[in-house]
């Protein structure tokens, strides 16, 4: 990401301007295939009334089955068979880890730009489908098993190229620097970041 054409470090961006973003804005889909899975995640926007807009993240539990086990991750997994689609999914699936009803309380905005899943450097059959959705209201939430915490970010921190780092990671058989970000004690990289991203550069 070229930080050189990011908003000076008090830009404050507020959901108003997302959403304005978000008219011109053409993610790029992938057709499904026989025998590539399908996931969905929700990334959730919210109006604070000091920081501007902040998007959701949560910090998944450690299990020995989950490829992005203890990542920071937007809400989601795999489509089921009884999904009726992927929105289905990512409904069901932030319901059921953070306890929040998007149907209820929240606007869905946009379908973002699908991704190939990608975990321990290695590329899964599997395509990921996020939903960016804004939260009306401040509800409660309830987390499972899966989820360890929950951390509001605000897009002006996420926009200030100072808090942007690095992090070396091996893929595809190659040692990497990946971008990352450090907050509120945990690490943000990775196919996440690359979901964000496409909000970031939609505001910059």
């Amino acid at each position: 990401m070229n930080t050189s054409t990011q908003p000076a470090p008090h830009f404050v961006p507020h959901l108003s301007e997302l959403r304005h973003s978000l008219e011109r804005h053409r993610p790029i889909f992938i057709a499904e295939v026989p025998g590539v899975k399908r996931a969905a995640v929700a990334a959730i926007v919210r109006e604070h009334p000091e920081s501007g807009a902040e998007l959701l993240f949560i910090h998944r539990a450690e299990h020995p089955r989950d490829p992005w086990s203890g990542h920071m991750a937007f809400p989601g997994g795999r489509k089921d068979d009884g999904d009726v689609d992927t929105r289905g999914t990512a409904l069901r699936e932030t319901r059921e880890e953070i306890g929040l009803d998007l149907g209820a309380a929240a606007e869905p905005l946009a379908e973002l730009s699908h991704l190939n899943a990608i975990a321990h450097g290695k590329r899964l059959p599997m395509v990921i489908v996020p939903y960016l959705y804004e939260l009306v209201g401040d509800p409660q939430l309830a987390l499972n098993h899966e989820v360890q915490s929950v951390h509001w970010v605000p897009l002006t921190f996420l926009l200030d190229p100072h808090n942007r780092g690095t992090l070396e990671r091996k893929v595809f058989g190659q040692t990497l620097d990946l971008p990352c970000y450090e907050f509120d004690g945990q690490t943000i990289w990775g196919l996440t970041l690359r979901m964000a991203d496409e909000l970031l550069e939609l505001l910059g």
